[in-house]
């Protein structure tokens, strides 16, 4: 397990069953890299992986 898993996990068990919009959850990605800078480019690269996500061959 990696440890971000654990994050991940907790955000499944506090809130897996909301329902929410890519433009929320791009709205809460720029809030936590505005808070977070360090992070600026993993952020850009996880945005560019939800968004091209269909592209990837199974």
């Amino acid at each position: 397990m990696y440890f971000t898993d654990r994050g991940i996990e907790e955000l499944e068990d506090r809130r897996g069953d909301e329902e929410v919009t890519l433009a929320w959850l791009s709205e809460k990605m720029r809030a936590f890299v505005d808070l977070n800078p360090d992070f600026e480019d993993a952020m850009e690269r996880f945005a560019t992986f939800l968004a091209r996500d269909d592209d990837v061959d199974e």
